[in-house]
């Protein structure tokens, strides 16, 4: 069982989950969060005043899948976060020891599917 995080550009997202759909993954979080990188973050202007915050807007989603599915999705997410371009994110890959559905006390891979 394993947790992918991935980290991506917002405009992407709906590909994202559209691609995790196409693998029947359809148990997703998605997060607002913020990050430096490569990628220089933008300027804003307010009341006349330049400033930079150095982070980036970017969308965080977490899926667990169980060992038969890890290729596919971070094969999915990838191809469907790809611009090509500088600051397309990342996709992490965690070992997942342990899940349980709180509803039905269900453990391991039977909770997450």
């Amino acid at each position: 069982m394993y947790k992918i995080e991935a980290i991506i550009r917002p405009h992407r997202l709906e590909a994202v989950r559209d691609a995790l759909k196409e693998h029947d993954l359809i148990a997703v979080t998605v997060s607002d969060c913020r990050g430096a990188g490569r990628q220089s973050a933008p300027t804003h202007t307010f009341r006349g005043s330049q400033y930079s915050s150095g982070l980036e807007i970017r969308m965080r989603v977490e899926v667990f899948v169980n060992d038969a599915h890890l290729e596919e999705a971070v094969n999915a997410i990838q191809a469907a976060a790809m611009t090509g371009e500088v600051g397309d994110g990342k996709i992490l890959v965690f070992k997942a020891e342990q899940a349980v559905r709180i509803r039905t006390n269900e453990r391991g891979e039977s909770a997450i599917s």
